[in-house]
């Protein structure tokens, strides 16, 4: 393998150790917080521990709710657990990440080196995604805080139970999303 070949590998690497390393820091901080406020739920293994004596709503409760009182604490509770669970699911992701990258395997192969560069890259550009899903969930968290979370950004229309139920960051009711997907291929020529 050329000898500038092997730098840029090893700089890529070093720069997204370090882009892992710098997410794990402010997911750290962010769990520090959460833990301060009492928000945060323990997640073990393969579960989540959840509060004992308490009946909380499923999400077949929130597909087959028929009141009228939409948002009310029964749903803004059951969003903020999941928001929650997926926000700690995230943060043990960037961990084994970081951890996974951290080792360092000798291969003096220069197909296996490739290889094991593309898998990388590949859990890299998953993580990125996940770090920006992670800033959507905190978002969320914060809407649930203020009693926004659930209306249309753009209308200020109740974005629907089961819109939330299928991707719980959402900020825009489905017409909302539709009209600026239309706009954006309109304006993309």
């Amino acid at each position: 393998m050329p000898p500038f070949l092997r730098k840029e590998i090893v700089k890529n690497r070093w720069l997204a150790l370090y882009s892992v390393k710098q997410l794990a820091a402010t997911c750290r901080i962010q769990l520090h917080k959460e833990k301060a406020k009492g928000n945060l739920l323990c997640l073990s293994a393969n579960s989540m521990l959840e509060a004992p004596n308490m009946a909380k709503m499923t999400e077949q409760d929130i597909l087959n709710w028929e009141g009228d009182d939409y948002m009310n604490a029964d749903h803004l509770e059951f969003y903020k657990e999941r928001l929650l669970q997926m926000q700690q699911e995230l943060l043990i992701n960037a961990s084994a990440t970081a951890n996974h990258l951290q080792e360092q395997e000798a291969t003096p192969d220069p197909a296996d080196r490739a290889t094991l560069e593309e898998e990388y890259a590949l859990e890299l550009r998953t993580r990125d995604r996940e770090r920006k899903l992670l800033q959507k969930i905190q978002a969320s968290l914060r809407q649930i805080e203020d009693g926004s979370y659930g209306f249309c950004e753009d209308t200020g229309e109740p974005i629907g139970l089961k819109r939330l139920i299928a991707r719980p960051t959402a900020t825009l009711s489905v017409e909302a999303q539709e009209r600026r997907e239309r706009m954006k291929r309109q304006y993309a020529d």
